[in-house]
């Protein structure tokens, strides 16, 4: 799951990026911000607060900035008072407009941390709402390596010592890029749409048993890797078993749902000797056909069918003509 996301990292992630200026030093920066969405309280600034949803981060633009300024001192203090005690994550004043110096007090009494930027406010918004969606995101952690082949995000998994590393090391060699391995961090966008990165730590690094940590950014050059990739295929790499039946013809996809969303998933028996990689390319060119609605699988399928009608309708021919004596 994603880490809780606080005032403080969203100050320090993004200070330089939006110009952000703090008020009252770390107050509320322990506050968690619980919504992705943002508000610009112009109707509760006028008293009505139905609707008011207090998880949202509370943007205060130029236009509201100078409608508080038209009301008298104790309207306006009122006003703010009510604001800042209702347990909003935090206050930011956009577009250069600056907090009442009084309210700086009530913020430090309700542990509210006060913002500002110079930011116009819509550029504020529309960049922060991006940040948010990204860091409050649905997440999970999977055990497995992600290689971006011709395009394709492979997500490839199996036991630990199967030979992941190897495969997308091997893919990496032919000319494709390495986003992840050992630990993905898989993050859902939107609803069919889910993301994988890399661990911080192991960032462009692999490791290969039996040779160790090896960084693959040194080795190969920044064309060998990429910060994040879309997760379109999982291919799980599983031990040959004499005993088990695999998968022939494939004209019906399968699926595993990873984070909600379904994932086209391929099993792959291995075995000493066995091509993985070039079968790993063929995947993620075969999905790529799929996606423009070439489905080889399907095809084949309706040929052997029609092969099949037609034998059956020249047999029914052959059986009437024999019983024909005229």
């Amino acid at each position: 799951m994603q880490e809780p996301l606080s005032v403080g990292k969203l100050y320090k992630d993004n200070q330089r990026v939006f110009k952000l200026k703090r008020y009252n030093n770390t107050v509320g920066f322990d506050r968690i911000i619980g919504s992705s969405k943002l508000n610009r309280p112009g109707l509760e600034l006028t008293g009505f607060w139905k609707y008011f949803d207090k998880t949202r981060i509370q943007i205060i633009g130029r236009k509201e900035s100078i409608y508080l300024k038209t009301l008298s001192e104790n309207d306006r203090r009122a006003i703010l008072t009510k604001l800042y005690s209702s347990d909003i994550p935090a206050i930011i004043f956009a577009h250069g407009a600056k907090p009442p110096e009084f309210s700086l007090e009530i913020a430090r009494k309700n542990n509210l941390a006060v913002l500002s930027t110079t930011m116009l406010t819509s550029n504020l918004v529309g960049r922060m709402m991006d940040y948010l969606d990204w860091n409050l995101a649905p997440s999970t952690i999977v055990h497995g390596t992600l290689v971006d082949v011709y395009g394709v995000g492979l997500l490839l998994t199996g036991r630990s010592g199967i030979g992941k590393s190897e495969v997308a090391l091997d893919l990496v060699e032919r000319g494709h890029r390495l986003v992840a391995d050992d630990i993905v961090k898989i993050i859902r966008r939107a609803d069919n749409v889910i993301i994988g990165t890399s661990n911080e730590i192991l960032e462009h690094h692999m490791e290969v048993r039996g040779l160790g940590i090896v960084d693959v950014r040194n080795l190969f050059g920044i064309q060998a890797i990429r910060q994040q990739k879309r997760v379109e295929v999982q291919v799980e790499l599983v031990e040959w078993d004499d005993h088990s039946s695999y998968e022939r013809i494939g004209a019906v996809d399968k699926h595993v749902k990873i984070l909600e969303v379904n994932t086209p998933i391929v099993k792959l028996p291995i075995y000493p000797g066995k091509n993985i990689t070039v079968i790993a390319e063929v995947i993620a060119m075969n999905h790529l056909l799929k996606y423009m609605g070439e489905n080889s699988a399907r095809n084949f399928e309706k040929k052997l069918a029609a092969k099949i009608r037609k034998k059956t309708h020249l047999s029914e021919l052959q059986q009437y003509l024999k019983k024909d004596f005229e």
